[in-house]
């Protein structure tokens, strides 16, 4: 009598189980969205072309260019203190490609920006990069650096900026493997590459995908193609000094994994970025990573895509692709992740750029379709009530 009694149990609880109530979805937060303008340039005449923003000590950036009707492209950049009212930024070219440059990553520290732009050229038409800081009067003047510092036979891409204690760390690849580019003043980078952790090696070829300035120094995030094999690894990278870097290949899931997009949040780093055909979340402990469920995408083609992230005063913001009720996603710790609604969906595509900013109770949203850029701000608690 034992054995259909334990069976008999054991049907019991399948059938509970399978008739338990569902977990309560998470509430939709809908924020007040509110569509700014962005001013043209004095002399300037054309599509804006946006590509990224920033957000620190009570200053807000926004960068791109500006296509004249030819289409030939002109750096362009927008400041604001309140996230609605924008002014533009004079920017001052060093050199011919300069004055064509599109700034395509943004990042600020005690509200100042470096922004880093680029123009394709030369014989072989290889992209001319340069770095753009503010100067005393408030324009953003090029630096112009040596071809073979953010180019040259290695070059693979060079990727967002972040500034900190420490300085600006560029978060990159080369073909020789991951790479970071460091300056204390955000003038002149020095390029690191090909050294312990960040190079290619017989554990496997790593890529980076994002930076930021946390206690100890630096941290980038991306993932590791393991050799033999296909499918990539989480991985993570830390730094005191952003010279040596100690390289951690996360525990693996058995399904493809990459960071890409990372943010301090109070003192902890959170992390977004792919987990087989969604988006995950990995929380920072200590010295250690754990994987926490992430937003819950739907209706995208390419839902590992995670085009933004930015820390509020009360959580993180995310933005991946998806309908406009599906690509805004919020959390407090980096665990629980709620939707929120966005003013416009968030598309996907090669020729198709999105960014956030945010800080304290604010937050700001960046959509170019490659057809027109629309900017939008949000201001108010996020938490769900």
């Amino acid at each position: 009598m034992r054995r259909p009694a334990a069976v008999l149990g054991l049907l019991l609880v399948l059938l509970t189980a399978c008739h338990a109530p569902d977990r309560p979805a998470p509430q939709l937060l809908r924020p007040t969205w509110r569509e700014v303008d962005l001013p043209l340039p004095i002399g300037l005449s054309g599509r804006l072309a946006l590509r990224d923003a920033a957000a620190c000590a009570g200053r807000w950036f926004v960068v791109g260019a500006v296509l004249d009707p030819a289409g030939t492209p002109h750096p362009a950049a927008w400041s604001s203190v309140d996230g609605g009212a924008w002014v533009p930024l004079r920017p001052v070219p060093r050199s011919p490609y300069g004055a064509e440059n599109v700034l395509t990553a943004v990042g600020c520290r005690d509200d100042r920006p470096v922004a880093m732009g680029g123009r394709s050229g030369g014989v072989h038409g290889n992209p001319r990069i340069s770095a753009w800081r503010q100067d005393r009067d408030g324009s953003l003047v090029e630096v112009p650096a040596e071809f073979e510092v953010f180019g040259g036979p290695d070059a693979v891409n060079v990727g967002r900026i972040a500034g900190g204690p420490g300085g600006w760390l560029i978060s990159g690849n080369r073909a020789t493997g991951a790479a970071a580019w460091v300056s204390p003043d955000g003038s002149e980078f020095r390029l690191i590459s090909g050294v312990p952790g960040l190079a290619a090696d017989g554990a496997g070829r790593p890529w980076v995908a994002d930076g930021v300035a946390v206690g100890s120094g630096w941290l980038m995030v991306g993932s590791v193609l393991p050799s033999g094999r296909t499918g990539s690894d989480a991985a993570v990278w830390t730094s005191p000094n952003g010279s040596a870097w100690r390289r951690a290949v996360l525990p693996d899931s058995g399904v493809d994994e990459d960071l890409q997009r990372v943010v301090r949040l109070g003192d902890r780093s959170v992390a977004l970025g792919r987990r087989g055909e969604g988006v995950g979340a990995w929380v920072e402990e200590g010295d250690a990573w754990r994987p926490a469920d992430g937003p819950a995408v739907r209706g995208a083609d390419r839902p590992g895509r995670v085009w933004g992230l930015a820390a509020r005063g009360d959580g993180a913001f995310a933005v991946v692709t998806g309908p406009a009720d599906g690509a805004g996603w919020f959390s407090p710790d980096g665990e629980r992740w709620s939707p929120v609604a966005l003013p416009a969906a968030v598309p996907e595509g090669s020729d198709r750029s999105v960014a956030v900013a945010a800080a304290d109770d604010g937050a700001v949203l960046v959509v170019d379709d490659g057809g027109r850029a629309r900017v939008w701000s949000a201001r108010g608690s996020w938490r769900p009530v």
